[in-house]
């Protein structure tokens, strides 16, 4: 994935799972309505447009998944029109029960400030996912942490 300059927010976690365990988890909305977004119109598949939705602030997403590398690669492209980032997650295989990932949010446009804003909230935001789907993987435990990232009353 090419990014330009540091405008571009990252994400990396150890998850002690095989690599096909952890890749499904970002595939199948099934799993990853556990620790991310509340429910998924459909498992990521190439060039197929899928929708992403976040019931408990209102809000859903659009998301092109544009390449599918079974157990290693996941490019997608999300966001407002004319406003669209790329995110790719990679999954590295440590040994058989070990999958290091890393999430790469990229192509971020504005002034100066903008561009800090959305890298600050792409980072803090693929960290909790990444640390929700550490916990819910590994321990079977939903942590909320996407929904308790902005509680009522302080969004």
């Amino acid at each position: 994935m090419k990014t330009e300059n540091n405008k571009f927010a990252k994400a990396e976690m150890l998850i002690r799972k095989p690599v096909s365990e952890v890749f499904q988890a970002f595939i199948d909305p099934e799993i990853t309505s556990k620790f991310w977004f509340t429910k998924g119109s459909g498992k990521l598949t190439e060039y197929q447009p899928i929708e992403w939705v976040w019931e408990m602030y209102g809000f859903s997403l659009t998301v092109l998944t544009k390449v599918i590398e079974e157990n290693k690669k996941i490019v997608v492209e999300w966001g407002n029109t004319g406003e669209t980032t790329t995110v790719e997650w990679i999954f590295t295989p440590l040994n058989e029960n070990e999958t290091f990932v890393s999430i790469t949010n990229s192509g971020f446009v504005g002034d100066t400030d903008k561009i800090i804003d959305q890298v600050r909230n792409s980072t803090e935001g693929f960290t909790l996912v990444l640390a929700g789907a550490k916990a819910y993987l590994e321990h079977q435990i939903q942590l909320n942490l996407v929904l308790d990232r902005f509680p009522k009353g302080l969004a």
